[in-house]
């Protein structure tokens, strides 16, 4: 395979005021959590106790493996046959445009004759040249969406014992992050609790790529980049993982939502997706249509392709599905606003991305009175939206448990971004609702302006801040706009708009 490489193609634009930045690099940016900040989480354990609910069932030898039953149909939006247009705006990244319109970067750049893509301005238009679909894709199910996500089932496999027994590249492999030394299995740890996805696909996949999980050498052209995804700027595990794991999410969550119809294959192909495939598959495909071509991509998503990789690792996928992940009939657990009583807060953002840009929409964010929009430690405290137990506490990251078991991977969980390392509650805290959590800042993440980024998630699914569960705070229900970062929340006909800065609309306390 050819080397291609691309650079991080970002609009030049003034940032705007006290939200997450989610640019298409956000993958690499992002980084909660170091090796010793690991080894006080709880650990993916094969020992931990399962409810029965919960566990895969026992395939006597010689059992027939059954293919899954297709989904139903799912109507699916049909693929632009007209050339648009569109205005850069600031935050915009060609990358994000792309995908957003179903092209390949590559037509959108020639499509424009732009010579020079790390340079576009704010209020250029772009011709958006309309999709070329090829045959449709294929039907078979690759994973159940309980083994893509970071569920009930990851609880059962011990990443660090089995990357050590594969005895691969990866069992010796060391990373240095910004904070501090990772070995290989705490990188896989690290992506799939940030990301929230199941450590089993990402070492199938990371060996369907490259071998690392069971070959000791592998080829040289998969060291710096062993997910074969040749950007310069995502050279090592840590950021070639991320990068992966944002683009199972991006399929997986589109796919829920009915809004993705298509696959943009990395040949500039575009393949419309078959209806009855499920989410978990989706993420693989879309997955790999980033890295392949038509050929490639059709293999990878057979039988003989990732599909083969997974069960040879860990066993027929489909025996360790949990399902559904999300029940028809969830409710959120009561929650009260994240901040202290008598203190008025800002809403600064609507529903968007809750961990990279390929997530649900599963986030909400709200500022300190601080009285300055920029990167400082507030003295306001971010407080407990409910009872439960802290399982993570690490740079910028506090995950709040609320089922009272100890992991996150079960029931509800909390993540809290962007909380100050000073006077941040330690993990195994147990807390009840309205007791101090930590300090908004900007740490853990990109930002720009101290605030607290908050996002909810069932079994290891985020859940969409304005979707059939919506955040319910004190009686504030979230509500989107259909625009990233735009919405209010609501309660018994007052409204708070979601504004990016302090305004009279955005106010908001206990």
């Amino acid at each position: 395979m050819k080397p291609r490489f691309f650079s991080p193609l970002v609009v030049l634009a003034a940032l705007t005021l006290t939200r997450c930045v989610l640019p298409a690099s956000q993958d690499e940016l992002w980084r909660a959590g170091s090796s010793n900040d690991l080894s006080s989480q709880p650990p993916i354990a094969a020992a931990t106790p399962l409810p029965a609910t919960f566990l895969p069932p026992t395939r006597e030898p010689g059992t027939p493996i059954q293919s899954p039953t297709p989904d139903a149909q799912r109507f699916l939006p049909t693929l632009r046959v007209n050339e648009e247009q569109y205005v850069l705006q600031p935050g915009d990244t060609l990358g994000r445009i792309a995908q957003n319109f179903q092209v390949s970067l590559e037509q959108l750049i020639n499509a424009n004759q732009i010579g020079n893509p790390d340079i576009v301005d704010v209020g250029q238009v772009l011709v958006i040249p309309a999709p070329s679909p090829q045959a449709p894709g294929s039907a078979f199910k690759i994973i159940p969406d309980s083994e893509l996500v970071y569920g009930p089932a990851s609880i059962t496999l011990d990443v660090f014992q089995y990357v050590k027994s594969a005895a691969g590249y990866l069992a010796n492999y060391r990373e240095t992050l910004d904070d501090g030394m990772y070995t290989g299995a705490e990188i896989i740890l690290k992506v799939a609790r940030e990301y929230s996805v199941n450590p089993r696909i990402l070492l199938a996949v990371l060996e369907y790529m490259s071998g690392w999980v069971t070959r000791a050498e592998p080829a040289e052209e998969t060291l710096d980049y062993p997910m074969l995804y040749f950007d310069g700027d995502r050279a090592g595990l840590y950021r070639q993982l991320s990068w992966a794991a944002n683009q199972l999410n991006r399929g997986y969550y589109l796919w829920k939502v009915s809004a993705l119809s298509h696959f943009a294959l990395a040949d500039n192909g575009m393949t419309p997706a078959n209806g009855t495939i499920n989410a978990g598959t989706a993420g693989v495909q879309q997955l790999m249509a980033a890295l392949f071509g038509r050929a490639d991509w059709d293999k990878a998503v057979s039988e003989q392709g990732v599909f083969a990789t997974y069960s040879h690792m860990f066993g027929y996928p489909f025996d360790l599905a949990v399902e559904p992940v999300v029940p028809a009939n969830l409710t959120q657990p009561e929650m009260q606003l994240p901040f202290e009583t008598g203190v008025v807060w800002s809403f600064t953002g609507g529903p968007h991305a809750g961990w990279g840009d390929g997530s649900a929409w599963a986030a909400i964010d709200f500022a300190p009175p601080t009285g300055a929009y920029n990167c400082s430690v507030s003295n306001e405290w971010a407080t407990a939206v409910a009872s439960g137990v802290v399982v993570r506490s690490e740079m910028g990251v506090v995950v709040l448990d609320l089922d009272g078991d100890g992991l996150d991977q079960t029931g509800w969980s909390v993540l809290y971004l962007h909380i100050a390392t000073s006077e941040r509650i330690p993990a195994g805290s147990v807390v009840a609702a309205g007791d101090r959590i930590g300090h908004p800042s900007c740490e853990g993440g990109v930002s720009n302006g101290t605030h607290l980024h908050l996002a909810r998630r069932y079994n290891g699914e985020w859940i969409p801040a304005d979707g059939l569960q919506p955040f319910n705070l004190d009686g504030w229900i979230s509500k989107g706009a259909g625009v990233e970062y735009n919405g209010t929340l609501e309660l018994n006909g007052a409204s708070v708009e979601a504004y990016d800065r302090l305004v009279p609309q955005n106010q908001i306390s206990r």
